[in-house]
């Protein structure tokens, strides 16, 4: 179907045994006409041929031997698919062709329905329904618009005696496929006792049977004469529509959730059943699309929120049947939704259980990966400009916030502003590069969910599914992240970009975007320093150079990088280029490596009494009474800023609250476990001693900590802390003081001014939008695990050498062999780090060179390019000890 014709049927697709385009969301533009009740007359009259059409290119007349080629029992009638079926009945209808009768052959059919239906509406306003005609109607249930489940029940039971389940397949296809019907369905009402809900199965509804069809009878015209209203008359016991509504709260909605999981249980134990669900959802997925486009529906009735709700309840909805067209459809819908209802559905969501967040995660997370595999997306093809996947990742967000919300939440502890704002740099945008003007002001992206929910994804420590389960590996391998960062940075509207749901990305991923982010800011520096220097006629620098001397580099590269921070903080965005003098060694990533190599053990050297070292932790911790000064620690921020600005792992071990910290959330009792388990540990047993506190702990508000000489100082958590005992009472509250001291108030100058220096790098960087704290020490620190298989299996050779070759072969064996220590300094010697970058060894690009035939020669390296240079030694007993040299003694740069 052609982009035309799409367009002209999704706003009416055909609903089984319901009008293709009618409905109260749905309203026909006539001419104004003086006697409004000839105007409803003509409605009816032509919606009932239009569904009569509907149903004869559908279904046919039942007569085998039809002639009329618009009839679907014609022979040499041609299939068509639903949509196209909507668009040729109201083209029939226009040219008043030939419409069949039904055959008496075919039994029970929709036209045969559709025509007592229309008789039975008109006649119902002048008489009033007998025993008789109550039990015709019951067991056909035609007017069964929208259901309850003591409905569905009843229904079943009476499909169960006859063993005919035909008319409850019809009941599904016209509620399920109808967005009004849907939205009047399965209303909450007063709950059910325990012996109501076991008696509903058999519950008979012979008494007040006579009441309900008077008026479902009525809500029917009614919904002729009034469609914005029918929501609220068509219910038979239900709501009074936007009254209701106002009275619900923001996650509350008027379904019953509960009595929708029953009845879905129920039902899809059934194979017919279930079909019926899955063409239903085909039908009524681009009514709704339409509708929320174009419509507006949400703003006008907040229950259309309702058919989501019960569509998701759908536990089928990720097996095969749905992927193709249904759930893809669905979920393009789904993404229509206006940022309240989003909201609305998060908060609705997130107090669903594990398991419940868990299956609507495989459901998105199923189509996503069934779309990935089953297509060949490239360069030219792009995975965003597939219309399902990129719904349903939109669809998965809306989870993966319920996922935040549901879990546990710390919005209290967050860390206070800078007071001093930081410094813009003179970036240009990619549109400012076009020679556009900026779009958006600077300053870190925050999504729209995020604030109309207000939290943040760093607000919650514990989800309800980890948030490793939203990650989807095959989409993460077919994304092409220079074009995604592209669309991420433009923000066009037509195009979309996987970086504004970064929960569906892995580290290396966002790591690659981070790493775009990161040059074009670099080149626009480097553009702007030439248009300087062509204006102002002096020679600039382009690049930020740090030339150092290694017996003093801290001492050289903190004093030229205080007064680049004083001068001019926007030459720090600069590409960094390290310079060791009396050193030949061009910088081309390598020497920089090393730099920060070594700024690190100088900088956390105890000696040096910045930082306190752990020996059971094995971490480093700011020095509460350190002698120097906050411009130190402002420059160390820096230092870090500049390592993950220029794509550097540096050898930090901080615990994890210091990387919360950097993202602004406060340290708090929970996060004494990694700073400093042994206090977390008497603390806890404090929490949880269940004899008396004050009498036989006798501890008090004041406590005690050792400056840098030893001499012990007191610190009064309250005030006259000395004189207030702590107590069963008052111990949660003294735990909290006690965590609050150690890791927020004895460090605030320090943290401040370091937090302050890292700003100074990142803070136009869209590291705090796609980042989590602990994927922030994965990227300043790398991987810890180092599997050198991966690294063989990803290694390159060039100057002869192959992977068959001999000395490759002994090489490898070499390398297994040696310790953890001796391949640490290896990766050292190669790479210009110990440690592994971010997603393992396995994403290291290193190749293996010959270096000439055999000799005495040390093997060497291009730390820059992660090249080794390997001479061809005769055997493996001269390759280990030349190795082994070579790495342990390798110190400085060199020309070859």
């Amino acid at each position: 179907m052609n982009s035309d014709e799409k367009e002209d049927c999704e706003c009416a697709p055909p609903q089984a045994e319901t009008s293709p385009a009618g409905g109260p969301y749905r309203d026909y533009e006539e001419p104004e006409i003086e006697n409004p009740e000839a105007s409803r007359m003509k409605r009816a009259a032509a919606k009932h041929l239009i569904e009569r059409y509907y149903h004869q290119l559908t279904e046919g007349c039942g007569n085998e031997s039809c002639s009329n080629s618009w009839c679907a029992s014609s022979a040499g009638f041609t299939r068509m698919d639903n949509n196209a079926a909507a668009v040729k009945s109201l083209e029939l209808y226009k040219v008043n062709a030939k419409l069949c009768d039904p055959h008496p052959s075919k039994k029970v059919t929709a036209s045969a329905y559709l025509e007592s239906s229309a008789h039975s509406n008109s006649a119902c306003s002048n008489r009033k329904l007998t025993h008789k005609d109550v039990h015709s109607v019951r067991d056909n249930f035609k007017d069964v618009n929208y259901l309850t489940e003591e409905k569905v029940y009843e229904i079943l039971d009476i499909c169960g005696e006859k063993e005919d389940y035909s008319p409850l397949i019809r009941v599904i296809g016209r509620v399920f496929s109808s967005a009004e019907g849907l939205v009047q369905s399965f209303r909450r009402s007063k709950p059910h006792t325990k012996e109501e809900l076991k008696s509903l199965q058999g519950k008979d509804e012979d008494k007040d049977e006579d009441e309900k069809e008077a008026a479902a009878c009525s809500a029917t015209a009614m919904e002729e004469d009034s469609p914005a209203s029918s929501s609220s008359s068509r219910l038979g016991e239900g709501s009074s529509g936007e009254n209701d509504v106002q009275k619900l709260g923001p996650d509350e909605v008027s379904v019953d959730i509960e009595a929708v999981r029953r009845v879905f249980e129920r039902l899809l134990s059934n194979e017919k059943i279930e079909a019926a669900f899955l063409n239903a959802l085909v039908y009524l997925s681009p009514n709704v699309e339409c509708d929320l486009t174009y419509h507006n529906v949400y703003s006008r009735d907040p229950n259309y929120l309702n058919l989501f709700v019960i569509v998701m309840e759908n536990s089928n909805l990720h097996s095969p049947e749905y992927l193709e067209i249904a759930l893809p459809q669905f979920c393009k819908a789904m993404s229509k939704l206006p940022l309240a209802a989003l909201a609305k559905l998060a908060r609705l969501w997130s107090h669903y259980s594990t398991e419940q967040i868990r299956r609507m995660v495989e459901t998105f997370q199923q189509l996503i990966t069934y779309k990935v595999i089953s297509n060949e997306f490239n360069s030219r093809n792009l995975v965003n400009d597939d219309d399902a996947v990129v719904a349903a990742t939109r669809c998965l967000k809306i989870v993966y916030y319920a996922n935040v919300l549901g879990g546990d939440l710390d919005m209290e502890h967050n860390e206070d502003e800078d007071e001093e704002p930081i410094p813009e740099s003179s970036e240009l945008t990619l549109q400012e590069l076009l020679g556009e003007e900026r779009r958006n002001k600077k300053g870190p992206r925050v999504d729209p969910l995020e604030t109309e929910l207000g939290i943040r994804t760093n607000d919650c420590r514990r989800p309800l599914i980890a948030f490793e389960e939203f990650v989807n590996e095959p989409l993460n391998e077919v994304l092409e992240m220079d074009k995604d960062y592209t669309f991420f940075k433009v923000e066009t509207e037509n195009k979309f970009s996987f970086m504004t749901c970064p929960f569906i990305l892995n580290a290396v991923t966002k790591n690659l975007g981070l790493y775009y982010d990161n040059r074009i800011r670099m080149y626009s520096e480097r553009r702007i320093t030439v248009l300087y220097s062509l204006v102002q006629g002096q020679q600039l620098n382009p690049y930020l150079r740090l030339k150092v001397r290694r017996d003093h580099i801290i001492d050289d590269a903190l004093v030229r990088l205080e007064m680049i921070a004083m001068e001019n903080p926007a030459d720090l965005k600069k590409q960094l280029y390290v310079e060791f003098e009396g050193e030949q060694g061009v910088d081309e990533g390598g020497v920089s490596k090393e730099f920060f190599q070594l700024v690190v053990e100088e900088i956390f050297n105890p000696d040096i009494g910045m930082f306190t070292y752990d020996e059971r932790t094995k971490l480093f911790w700011f020095n509460p009474s350190s002698l120097e000064n906050e411009g130190q620690y402002t420059l160390i921020g820096i230092v870090l800023g500049l390592a993950i600005y220029n794509n550097c792992i540096l050898d930090v071990h901080f615990p994890m609250v210091v990387y919360r910290k950097l993202m602004g959330k406060k340290g708090t009792f929970r996060d004494l476990a990694d700073a400093n388990p042994v206090l977390y540990q008497s603390l806890k047993e404090l929490l949880e001693y269940e004899g008396s506190v004050e009498e036989d702990m006798m501890i008090t508000f004041q406590i005690s900590q050792t400056d840098l000489f030893g001499n012990p100082l007191m610190y009064d958590l309250r005030e006259n802390g000395d004189k207030i005992p702590v107590t069963n009472e008052n111990r949660k509250e003294f735990v909290a003081q006690y965590a609050e001291y150690m890791l927020n108030k004895s460090v605030e100058k320090q943290f401040k001014a370091f937090r302050r220096g890292f700003h100074m790098v990142t803070n136009e960087s869209p590291l705090k939008y796609l980042f989590r704290p602990e994927e922030i020490e994965l990227l300043i620190c790398g991987s810890r695990n180092l599997d050198f298989l991966a690294l063989e299996e990803t290694t390159e050779y060039d100057g002869g050498y192959s992977r068959d070759s001999r000395i490759i072969k002994e090489f490898w064996e070499t390398l297994h062999l040696f310790g953890e220590d001796q391949k640490r300094l290896f990766l050292q010697f190669t790479t210009g780090t110990d440690r592994a970058p971010v997603g393992g060894l396995g994403k290291l690009k290193m190749i293996i060179a010959k270096n000439g035939p055999d000799t005495d020669r040390l093997p060497t390296s291009h730390t820059c390019f992660n090249v080794l240079l390997l001479p061809e030694y005769s055997n493996k007993e001269k390759l280990k000890e030349r190795l082994l040299k070579a790495i342990t003694y390798a110190k400085g740069f060199g020309m070859l």
